[in-house]
């Protein structure tokens, strides 16, 4: 069990790291604003390379409706909201800013999709389940480590918590490797990255103030992109 969990423990200290490191870099509010901004259109361009992932449009398009429908019902966005809320208090030791809890959780939200959402995730969690070979999370951890310092200087220190949600994610994926393999097609990754990457274009506008999207309210879709896969 340590050995098939060891890539991702790697991930997440890199993601703590980076968004610590991050953390005290201070910019210029104009600058910071820019950098923002460039964070954002990176963020859109990542988003539309793995939306255009899918081989079968109609699945993402179903599992994001199907998503939003079930994400409602729950309000998860609120939940993601409460959470948020609570880290940002314990990290601020009670300091209560509601556009400072806002900017947390974005950075949470953010760097979690990003850093969960693809390929190197589920491949790199297979191979660390069945083989105990973590290379491809080893430069997953690089990717993720120098992102976290920009996301962490923009977003804020909500980028450091985004590393639990990343470790249970790829740890439950190795742990589980010998089970979900067979089921874990090209097929289903491409479509499981594609529905993730649409949501991550959502990011990307929000960033920008030009949407206000409860993402978090349609973050089922992933789960149900994959299952449609497997079905079809």
């Amino acid at each position: 069990m340590q050995v098939a969990l060891w890539g991702s423990f790697v991930n997440a200290a890199a993601i703590i790291g980076g968004a610590l490191l991050g953390s005290v870099v201070k910019f210029p509010e104009k600058m910071g604003e820019t950098i923002m901004q460039a964070l954002a259109l990176a963020i859109i361009i990542i988003g539309i390379s793995m939306g255009l992932e899918s081989s079968i449009l109609l699945i993402p398009i179903a599992a994001l409706v199907l998503g939003s429908i079930v994400g409602e019902k729950l309000n998860i966005e609120a939940a993601i909201e409460r959470l948020g809320e609570s880290l940002q208090k314990m990290s601020a030791r009670g300091e209560k800013n509601k556009a400072s809890t806002s900017s947390f959780t974005q950075g949470f939200l953010t760097a979690t999709l990003v850093y969960c959402i693809g390929a190197m995730a589920v491949i790199g969690g297979l191979n660390s389940g069945l083989t105990g070979d973590h290379q491809v999370l080893y430069a997953k951890s690089m990717l993720d480590g120098t992102t976290a310092i920009l996301f962490s200087a923009s977003l804020g220190i909500g980028v450091a918590f985004s590393a639990f949600p990343v470790f249970v994610y790829q740890g439950t994926i190795a742990l589980l490797a010998t089970s979900i393999a067979p089921l874990l097609s090209e097929s289903v990754i491409q479509e499981l990255t594609a529905t993730g990457g649409m949501l991550i274009v959502g990011i990307g506008l929000n960033m920008l103030g030009l949407t206000k999207l409860r993402l978090g309210n349609m973050l089922p879709a992933i789960i149900i992109a994959a299952l449609l896969a497997v079905l079809a």
